[in-house]
């Protein structure tokens, strides 16, 4: 199934139980503006590359749009329309004054030096930079970008456009970045998980954890979770899966992959297995953090473990999704699991705002109000309601969007 597919399923069955109008549902629906350019780029080796890149402008009944850039093999239209339709739903189910977008570049990072990277991202902001702006569109990081693409990218729109800090989130914190922002939406996706835990009545001490991925979010969740006292019993990363039935030392496998390019192979104290492996272990919850489309229909109904938290974006398909709710198996949504990262990018726009450097420990304090508060709304609406928190979450983010739009006056 296309990823944007999947996503009008979930906004249907939320659309339902609100009673949606036909037309509303079309309008909240439809992307806004999608743009696609070609952007040549001269490589190292003096090849001229003419690659695609795109932004879609989802909603921005609720503030300025805002999402992340891909930067990966296999970003095409469908994935980032999907994409950018979720962050609408993301800001508003935490209740951040933003609407949604996306964007990315058809690349393999992997395969480009540092100058070809830079390039490619100055010519990409060549071409949309009349799109984006601290009023209207504000990117960040998402898979293949990080805080030294964010610093080129305000870099290349002041060209254009004169000092505007607040025109992308995730920069380095000392090129007007936050404090808090590289742990951020792995630090959220651990704080929900014990939030869950404790709504489902069990203690996070001895809970066996299993994360699929261990990049950014995946690494900062891993380490979260092992300080509350979890049990991480297994971890992932492209080199393939480890696992340690007595628990692995987060510490000791954070500075492996620090000391290996940031990857997990070689890592000895713990056995090797497959990542497919690892979805299917018996632990108490699993936490894909890596790439999407990871659960389907073909190994659903093998997951094991009872609590899935969605930490990537889209990691269990709509087939898949179906299969683990007839399980029984309860699913933390990736709009609410995951939105730890783009609630302090609001705190980052907000501080570049008001040019005033806030503490990590004011992030840190903030960041948390905002999940538990955002955590607590939908599972009263998944309990009054009697339906999943999937579905609960899409319906305070609907909502939202709608009571905006109508507000505001859609036509």
């Amino acid at each position: 199934m296309r990823s944007f597919e999947a996503t009008k399923q979930y906004f249907q069955r939320a659309a339902d139980e609100l009673e949606l109008a036909e037309s509303l549902r079309t309008y909240l629906m439809m992307p806004r503006r999608e743009l696609q350019v070609q952007i040549p780029v001269e490589m190292d080796n003096g090849e001229l590359r003419s690659l695609v890149g795109y932004r879609v402008q989802h909603n921005r009944a609720r503030g300025p749009m805002k999402g992340g850039l891909r930067f990966h093999p296999e970003v095409d239209l469908d994935e980032v329309r999907s994409l950018a339709s979720l962050m609408t739903w993301k800001t508003a189910v935490v209740n951040i004054p933003y609407g949604g977008a996306k964007g990315g570049i058809a690349i393999d990072v992997s395969k480009l030096s540092a100058r070809e990277l830079e390039r490619i991202t100055r010519k990409f902001i060549d071409e949309i930079h009349e799109m984006i702006g601290p009023d209207s569109d504000i990117p960040a990081p998402d898979m293949g970008t990080d805080h030294r693409v964010m610093a080129w990218i305000m870099d290349q729109y002041n060209k254009y456009h004169g000092f505007n800090p607040g025109v992308v989130t995730g920069k380095p914190v000392e090129f007007y970045g936050i404090p808090g922002r590289e742990e951020a939406t792995g630090r959220g996706v651990g704080l929900l998980t014990i939030k869950l835990l404790g709504r489902l009545g069990r203690k996070a001490v001895g809970t066996r954890v299993a994360i699929q991925g261990f990049g950014n979010v995946g690494s900062h969740t891993a380490k979260f979770l092992a300080e509350a006292e979890c049990k991480v019993v297994a971890i992932s990363d492209s080199t393939g899966a480890y696992y340690r039935a007595d628990g692995i030392d987060v510490p000791k496998a954070l500075r492996h992959a620090i000391e290996h390019e940031r990857l997990l192979r070689g890592f000895a104290d713990a056995e090797h297995i497959s990542n497919e492996q690892l979805l299917e272990l018996d632990v108490d919850i699993l936490i894909p953090a890596a790439v999407g489309g990871v659960v389907t229909a073909a190994n659903a109904g093998r997951v094991k473990a009872p609590v899935v938290i969605e930490a990537a974006n889209s990691p269990v398909d709509a087939e898949a999704d179906a299969i683990l709710d007839a399980n029984g198996k309860i699913v933390l949504p990736d709009v609410l699991a995951n939105a730890g990262g783009v609630t302090v990018s609001y705190f980052e726009w907000v501080q570049n705002r008001q040019y005033y450097q806030w503490s990590l420990d004011r992030v840190r304090q903030e960041l948390d109000k905002t999940l538990t508060n955002a955590f607590e709304h939908t599972w009263t609406m998944a309990r009054e309601r009697k339906v999943s928190l999937r579905t609960a979450a899409f319906m305070l983010g609907i909502d939202r969007v709608a009571r905006a739009a109508t507000l505001g006056g859609i036509s």
